[in-house]
This record gives structure tokens, C-alpha cells and sequence, in this order.
């Protein structure tokens, strides 16, 4: 329920301003009372919508959703408006990851660069492999290392948006069918310079899985 409910209203289905009555849910979904308050409150915390006595369950204005929940994000992908979100979620990643890779290169601990030396090694034999979904995974981790080795909180918290959109890139079939050798180069670039704490060029090889990364979604739309 919360899934079919969540994605009519951030494809727009439901458009803002629709006002929703906990019972009419109750009957459209053959649910109890219970779950449908459960599913309204799940909404208020993501903020997709805001409940008032005598006036019921009111969609918000996306200007005031919270962006950044990976079950927001999965329902944009699963949406119309996939190219959109698309889009905005890989500016994000361009304006974050560079710089996240260049202090990650300043700030990592032994054991961040033993890490994504290893993940680097595990990519590039998965993507031989052609073990797609090994490689997402490891692909997921290795982003997820340099988001928290920049030792900026704020950065890591963005490892579940980052996390969602390289999933739902892959569940959606707009990945390339086989990992492509010029984007495990580059996370291995990553990984050699985080490991020896050369900044800028962590920063240009994470640059540069970021435009390859569009390059891909934009051939996908064309």
C-alpha cells in the first residue's frame, strides 16, 4: 500500500494539494484502519503529505518532500518522471563525490584505503566475470567507503541516495549490459589515489565516473 500510494503521488498522479480520507484508503486498498495510519504516517515522515483534523490527508508541494529518502528516490525511478529524477539525482553525485573523493584522499585511515584497494580488485574481477549483480554491490560499497572516508557526516549520510541510484540504474536496464572497462579504471584511479593521498587526482578520476556515469543515462534517453 505504501508503495502503490507513495509512487502515484511522487509521479504526480496525486497531485499536490489532493485531500485523502483515511477511510476512502481503507476501502481502496482492502486495508485495516491500523495499517492505513501507519502508511498515512509514513508519509508525513517523508513529508509528502500533512494531516489536519476536518480536513484529512493533504499532498504536499515536492518543494517540501524530503529528497533525500531512498524510498522517494525508488518511487521517482519507478515513475514517469524517471529522467527527471534521473537528472537531478546525478547532480547531486557530481557536486558531492568529487569532493568527497578529494578529502577522502586527505583524510582516510589505513583501513578506508585497505578497503576500497580491495573493492577496486573485487570490481574489476566481477566485471570480468560479467557478474552484474556482485559488481553492484561492490560498486554500492566502494562508494559508500569514499562518501564516509571523507570524514565529512553530511557526505555520509548520502550513501543511501547514491546506494538507490546505482541500484535502480541496473533494476531499470539503464546500466551498459556488461560494466564497462573505462569506468572500473576509474574506480581503481580512485582507489590508488585515496590510498596515497593525492587529492586532486582522486578528485579528477571521481570527476570522471561522474560523466561517465551521465554520459550513460543521457544515451539511455536519447
Amino acid at each position: 500500500m505504501l508503495d502503490e500510494l507513495g509512487t502515484a503521488i511522487a509521479s504526480g498522479e496525486i497531485p499536490p494539494g489532493t485531500v485523502l480520507r483515511l477511510e476512502q484508503l481503507q476501502e481502496e486498498y482492502g486495508a485495516s484502519r491500523t495499517v492505513a495510519r501507519e502508511v498515512v504516517r509514513a508519509l508525513e515522515v517523508m513529508r509528502l503529505t500533512s494531516s489536519k483534523r476536518r480536513v484529512g490527508i493533504t499532498v504536499r508541494d515536492p518543494a517540501d518532500w524530503n529528497h533525500f529518502d531512498p524510498r522517494l528516490i525508488g518511487w521517482q525511478l519507478d515513475g514517469a518522471s524517471r529522467e527527471q529524477a534521473l537528472r537531478m539525482l546525478m547532480e547531486l553525485r557530481w557536486a558531492v563525490e568529487p569532493t568527497a573523493a578529494r578529502f577522502a584522499a586527505l583524510r582516510a585511515t589505513p583501513e578506508d584505503r585497505g578497503r576500497l584497494r580491495a573493492l577496486a580488485s573485487r570490481l574489476q574481477s566481477t566485471a570480468k566475470a560479467r557478474d552484474l549483480e556482485t559488481f553492484l554491490r561492490h560498486d554500492i560499497a566502494f562508494h559508500h567507503v569514499v562518501l564516509a572516508a571523507s570524514a565529512n557526516p553530511m557526505f555520509c549520510q548520502l550513501s543511501d541516495v547514491v546506494a538507490q541510484v546505482l541500484t535502480g540504474r541496473t533494476e531499470h536496464g539503464l546500466m551498459p549490459p556488461e560494466p564497462q572497462p573505462e569506468a572500473v579504471a576509474l574506480h581503481v584511479r580512485v582507489a590508488l589515489a585515496v590510498d596515497g593521498g593525492d587529492a586532486e587526482e582522486a578528485e579528477e578520476a571521481m570527476r570522471g565516473i561522474m560523466e561517465q556515469a551521465r554520459d550513460e543515462v543521457a544515451e539511455q534517453f536519447e
